[in-house]
């Protein structure tokens, strides 16, 4: 029997699960945390810094998975649930956790939802498939402060949300 199934799920917090290891914005996710109260726990399959316990008010911490392809994905899809918010710029771990009711967030601040996963995936792999093909290269435009700024809103409201559910 699931968690969901029996109510587990209702009674765990709010949280932020980071899928860190090429996360750009894991500086505004503390932020954001901070502001509405709610622990991170960021997932790598490489050790990275993490911030001075006295630099923050909000648990932030961290879980090196073994090295290997889609480790990280895997730890992180086990352990989403309805609270949590999910940020990866990874579109089939977002369809993994919003399959387990979480919330999700790519790291430009657009969110991944049950009505939009479905053409996500379907583009995802309509680009491999044609970089396979073809001579087309690269991969998604630079990073930029309006992902950035997106992204901070997109976390804040996110975080309402859920927050506001759990009343």
């Amino acid at each position: 029997m699931s968690e969901e199934q029996t109510g587990q799920a209702t009674s765990r917090p709010v949280e932020i699960l980071v899928d860190a290891d090429a996360c750009p914005v894991k500086e505004e996710v503390y932020k954001v945390a901070e502001r509405h109260g709610v622990p991170v726990t960021l997932v790598a399959n490489q050790f990275m810094r993490l911030p001075r316990k006295d630099e923050w008010a909000v648990p932030i911490s961290f879980v090196k998975v073994e090295d290997g392809p889609d480790v990280a994905d895997d730890h992180i899809a086990e352990i989403a649930h309805p609270k949590a918010v999910v940020v990866t710029a990874d579109i089939l771990l977002a369809q993994r956790c919003i399959t387990k009711g979480a919330s999700v967030i790519g790291t430009t601040g657009k969110p991944f939802t049950e009505n939009s996963i479905g053409s996500a995936v379907a583009m995802r792999n309509l680009m491999a498939d044609l970089r396979e093909t073809s001579d087309i290269g690269g991969g998604p435009p630079p990073f930029s402060k309006a992902d950035r700024s997106r992204f901070l809103s997109s976390l804040h409201e996110t975080l309402e949300q859920l927050k506001r559910q759990s009343t």
